[in-house]
């Protein structure tokens, strides 16, 4: 089984790092518990099956097609198994998987449609969540953290570049989204700090899909982080 890397960013941060199976959407990265270390559970399971006999096998697709994105959904082990089972397979047909995985990725962009605020402290109020998410999720798993410097060949390394995709991505795309849409509340000053944001989260998300080098990278702007902080508690 040999899936490109695209294709693992795409299956990762279209689904948002969460279980495509209706109700489900259990996160598929699992933080560092007591003596657990950080891990993946997420499943890239065929659509239609790998080999010969596998549920739902497609002879007439090449190797190519079967590992490919339209052919994958993201799934937590328990509902990978129950898409899977024999008795199942009436229920759980291809174009219903099809379904499943472009009904789960529409509720993930559904999450990024335009909230109106009436002031820039409300805006505020959105943003600073989720720059408080992001700063976690680096402070845990990203290259300085403590996971990573005791054992940098953990599998924290693996839970971060998911976590990328799954979470600093989509969150600093949603933070984008609402200084944009409001960017008239903010004074000229403001406006440059939130460019300076905006500038970062492209060069970022380029980078994680590797479409740039980290060195295309704008550093992220404390100054925006600051503006939001100090809005936030007003």
């Amino acid at each position: 089984m040999a899936f490109s890397d695209k294709t693992i960013k795409l299956l990762w941060g279209n689904a948002a790092g969460r279980c495509s199976f209706p109700g489900c959407g259990r996160r598929l990265s699992l933080p560092e518990s007591g003596k657990t270390a950080p891990h993946i559970i997420g499943e890239m399971a065929h659509i239609r099956g790998e080999k010969p006999g596998a549920p739902r096998h497609d002879p007439a697709q090449s190797e190519a097609q079967r590992n490919d994105y339209a052919n994958l959904i993201l799934l937590c082990p328990t509902d990978h198994t129950i898409i899977d089972k024999t008795e199942n397979m009436a229920t759980y047909t291809v174009n219903m998987l099809m379904n499943i995985k472009l009904q789960h990725e529409r509720d993930v962009s559904d999450r990024f449609k335009k909230h109106q605020c009436g002031s820039k402290q409300e805006v505020a109020r959105l943003v600073h969540p989720l720059l408080a998410q992001n700063h976690a999720v680096f402070k845990a798993y990203g290259p300085h953290s403590e996971i990573a410097r005791k054992n940098p060949e953990s599998e924290a390394h693996s839970v971060w570049l998911e976590e990328r995709l799954a979470t600093i991505v989509p969150n600093n795309l949603r933070i984008s989204e609402l200084v944009s849409n409001h960017s008239r509340l903010f004074t000229p000053d403001e406006q440059k700090t939130i460019a300076e944001f905006e500038t970062h989260a492209r060069g970022y998300e380029r980078w994680v899909k590797d479409e740039t080098t980290y060195e295309g990278v704008v550093r992220f702007p404390v100054a925006f982080d600051a503006l939001i902080t100090e809005l936030a508690r007003a």
